[in-house]
C-alpha cells in the first residue's frame, strides 16, 4: 500500500524536508515576475530602474533571476520604492 495516496504534494515535500526550500523559490519567481511586470508597465529598463534602486545592474538582475534565492530586504525595499509601491511582508 503506497503511504502518500491521499496525502498532499505539500506533505510530501514536508516529508522529504524540502517544503520551505520549494515555497522560497516558488515566492522568489512571484517576486521577480511582479518586478519585471511593473517595469514593463512602467516602461523602465534595467538601467534605469538600477539607478532608482541606487544599484548596479548585477544586483537588479539577481533580483530579476528567478532561479537566485539570494535577495536582501533592503533590496526589496529600493525595488518597490523605485517603481512607487510599498513592500508588505507577513507571516501567515
Amino acid at each position: 500500500m503506497n503511504e502518500h495516496v491521499g496525502s498532499d504534494f505539500d506533505d510530501f515535500l514536508a516529508e522529504e524536508g524540502l517544503l520551505a526550500e520549494v515555497e522560497a523559490a516558488a515566492l522568489k519567481r512571484v517576486i521577480a515576475y511582479q518586478v519585471e511586470e511593473l517595469m514593463k508597465r512602467q516602461r523602465l529598463t534595467k538601467t534605469e530602474m538600477a539607478r532608482r534602486m541606487q544599484t548596479s545592474r548585477a544586483s537588479l538582475n539577481r533580483l530579476l533571476d528567478p532561479s537566485n534565492p539570494s535577495i536582501t530586504l533592503q533590496t526589496l525595499e529600493r525595488a518597490a520604492a523605485a517603481l512607487g509601491k510599498r513592500l508588505r511582508i507577513e507571516l501567515v
